[in-house]
Order: C-alpha cells, then structure tokens, then sequence
C-alpha cells in the first residue's frame, strides 16, 4: 500500500501574497505539498468496487477501521474519501459506511 503523499509533488511557493512572511523569516521562498486532485467514481466504476458494510458505533475512528480492513492505519483517508465524510464528526452513531475493498482497485479506479 502506498501513502496518499507518495505520488504527491512537492514544489515551491513564491508568491508575493507571501512577502512578509518570507521578510520575517529572511526565506525567498516556501517548499509545499501539491494537493492531489482527486474525483469521486461515478455510478458505473462505484459497481466495480467492493465494499464492506460498517454500522458506526461509540469508539470507532478510521484509523482503527483502516488498520482492520488494510492493516495499514495510514489509509483511514480511503475511507473518510470513499463515504465523503471527511472526519469522525461527520458521522453519528448508528450510520453505515462502506469500507471500499480492494484497497488496490480502489485506488487504480481513482487514479492514485
């Protein structure tokens, strides 16, 4: 499995917006992460995927349901991404998430 930041681009940021910050720090320039852009699937690839349905309960945290699902605790951001909830708060008791499976077809159908 690989990191979200893997394939991510890290460039540098000299924008002038940013002129006193860089005054204040005596930098001409910051290095940053280039967001990924990223889709949602359609209907038609949605089909493709696999999932496992997951009832939220008291306790759970995507770290923990990552780390179940994948073995790898690291990967919690499929899931926020997948269910468009992107943190536990989004979520109340009682909800049901799907866990996309294969965590591998999931991530070649989004292109990551």
């Amino acid at each position: 499995m690989t990191s979200r930041y893997s394939t991510t681009s890290i460039g540098t940021n000299a924008a002038s917006i940013y002129s006193e910050f860089f005054k204040e720090r005596d930098v001409r320039f910051i290095r940053q992460y280039f967001t990924p852009m990223m889709r949602h699937l359609d209907s038609d690839q949605l089909e493709n995927i696999e999932g496992i349905s997951h009832l939220w309960t008291l306790g759970d945290r995507y770290y923990k349901l990552a780390d179940k699902y994948y073995g790898d605790s690291t990967m919690w951001w499929v899931i926020a991404w997948f269910n468009r909830a992107p943190t536990e708060a989004h979520l109340k008791i009682g909800d049901i998430i799907i866990i996309p499976t294969p965590l591998d077809d999931w991530l070649d159908q989004t292109g990551l």
